[in-house]
C-alpha cells in the first residue's frame, strides 16, 4: 500500500492544475463570500485532499490575488476594436470591470486589501493606454488614469454594496420604490432637491448610471485638454 500511495501523489498533483484550483476558488467566492473560502471547503469542492492544492498554492491570501487576478484579467479581456477611439476603448473597459465586480461582489473588497497590489497594474495600464491615445499631456497620464480608475472601481463596489444590502430574493424595483416613497415624504424645506429626484433615482438603471460618470469624467478630460485634430 504505501507504494501505491507514493506513486498515486504525483499524478493528482499533475492533474490537478493551478487552473482549475483558481476557478474552483472563484466558484467558493461566488457562493460563500471571502470568509467561507477555506482550504477544507476547497479540497471539498475539488474531490481532493489538501496537499495536491498546497503544491500549486501557498496559502489562502496567495489564492485570494489569483482569484481576484483571474476576474480582473477576463475583463480587461474584453473585445474591442483596434480602430475603435479611445473614449470608446475606456467606457468598454469600465463597463466590463463593473459586470465583473457585479458578478463577483467580493472582488470589491480584495481590490481594497492585498489583491489591489496584484490587479492594479493591469487595470491601470489598459486605461492608461486609452488616456495616452487621448492626446492627454504626458505629465498629466498619472493624475487622468488614477481619476478614472478610482471612479470605475469606487463606483463598481458601491454598485457591489448596494446589491449585497438588497440580498437575494429581493426584487430591486420593489425595494427602490419604498425608498423613493420614503424620499418623497421628507419635509420639503430640508430636502428640496432630494424630494424632487426621488422618482429619477427609483427608475434609474445601475449600468447606463455608471457610463454617464465615465462620459461625464471623460468630458471633463476633453475640457481641461481640448482633443487634438488627430485625435
Amino acid at each position: 500500500m504505501p507504494p501505491q500511495t507514493r506513486r498515486r501523489s504525483p499524478r493528482r498533483t499533475d492533474a490537478l492544475t493551478r487552473e482549475r484550483i483558481v476557478e474552483a476558488a472563484v466558484e467558493l467566492l461566488d457562493a460563500t463570500g471571502a470568509v467561507g473560502l477555506t482550504f477544507r471547503t476547497l479540497t471539498d469542492h475539488l474531490a481532493t485532499g489538501p496537499g495536491a492544492i498546497y503544491w500549486h498554492v501557498a496559502n489562502k491570501g496567495e489564492l485570494l490575488e489569483a482569484a481576484t487576478d483571474a476576474v480582473v484579467g477576463a475583463a480587461l479581456g474584453v473585445d474591442t476594436s483596434a480602430e475603435s477611439p479611445p473614449r470608446e476603448r475606456i467606457r468598454a473597459v469600465a463597463l466590463a470591470l463593473f459586470d465583473a465586480i457585479d458578478e463577483h461582489p467580493w472582488v470589491a473588497a480584495q481590490l481594497s486589501a492585498g489583491s489591489w497590489q496584484a490587479a492594479a497594474p493591469r487595470i491601470f495600464e489598459s486605461i492608461g493606454r486609452q488616456v495616452r491615445a487621448l492626446g492627454v499631456p504626458r505629465g498629466e497620464w498619472f493624475t487622468v488614469a488614477s481619476v478614472l480608475v478610482q471612479y470605475i472601481l469606487g463606483a463598481a463596489a458601491q454598485n457591489a454594496a448596494n446589491a449585497q444590502v438588497l440580498g437575494p430574493g429581493v426584487d430591486r424595483a420593489d425595494a427602490l420604490g419604498a425608498m423613493a416613497a420614503t424620499w418623497e415624504e421628507l419635509d420639503p424645506e430640508d430636502w428640496p432637491f432630494t424630494r424632487t429626484v426621488a422618482g429619477q433615482m427609483a427608475e434609474h438603471d445601475d449600468r447606463e448610471q455608471f457610463l454617464a460618470g465615465i462620459d461625464l469624467a471623460l468630458a471633463g478630460v476633453d475640457a481641461l485638454h481640448p482633443p487634438s485634430d488627430g485625435r
